[in-house]
């Protein structure tokens, strides 16, 4: 099991949380600022950061930042927002955090985000270049749509790149038509364990992707119905 640190403000947001992993099994920490969570992050190294945007003092963007810059970003971190959108994934993601969980957070997603971060090497933030766009992602997001509450950062993919300067409908597309892809292409065309993994019905997932305009028939094979 796992020590883990849970940075949030709200109070009812880190009781739940903690009541949550304890039953689990995991050794939770508490802080409800930056300063506490640096405090505790240098006493007890976890093994992973629950790391809440919005706080009053210094967000989490900034905190997540500040430990890349100093390298102690020697841990998973997984961001939690309930005003999250695209752009803030992607920074956070940009900047080293391999996850994005949506409040308000469900049993079924945070459980999966901590299983899936414990079990992934730390991904180190690329510090941003001339030749790399402000706008620009060096890897697809892979998970659940942000509309799900949930984005992971995954192992190694094709270079990609997204164009956020466009507007948010037709971003949030292409973002999810990568999504799909990726599954597609990870599971061999099984509809069956897309849906599985995105949590959509085969119904619902058909149209989602002729909607998207991806090709099915790529490393499309026959299944059972």
């Amino acid at each position: 099991m796992a020590t883990i640190l849970v940075v949030d403000d709200e109070l009812g947001i880190r009781a739940l949380l903690s009541e949550i992993l304890g039953d689990e099994g995991h050794t939770v920490e508490l802080a409800e600022d930056a300063a506490q969570a640096r405090a505790v992050r240098e006493r007890l190294r976890p093994d992973l950061v629950l790391l809440d945007i919005w706080m009053p003092d210094v967000d989490g963007v900034t905190l997540l930042k500040e430990w890349g810059a100093t390298g102690q970003l020697s841990m998973p971190v997984i961001m939690m927002s309930g005003h999250g959108t695209i752009d803030t994934a992607v920074e956070a993601t940009k900047h080293g955090a391999i996850a994005f969980l949506e409040k308000p957070i469900t049993l079924q997603k945070l459980l999966r985000a901590v299983e899936q971060a414990l079990a992934k090497p730390v991904q180190r933030a690329v510090p941003a270049g001339p030749a790399a766009g402000a706008h620009d992602v060096p890897a697809p997001l892979a998970g659940e749509p942000l509309t799900g509450g949930l984005a992971i950062l995954p192992g190694p993919l094709p270079e990609q790149s997204f164009n956020l300067d466009r507007p948010l409908r037709e971003a949030r597309d292409a973002f999810e038509k990568s999504y799909f892809e990726f599954h597609l292409a990870r599971e061999n065309g099984s509809m069956t364990r897309v849906a599985d993994k995105t949590g959509l019905e085969r119904t619902h997932l058909y149209r989602k992707l002729k909607q998207l305009g991806v090709d099915l028939s790529r490393g499309k094979r026959s299944e059972p119905a």
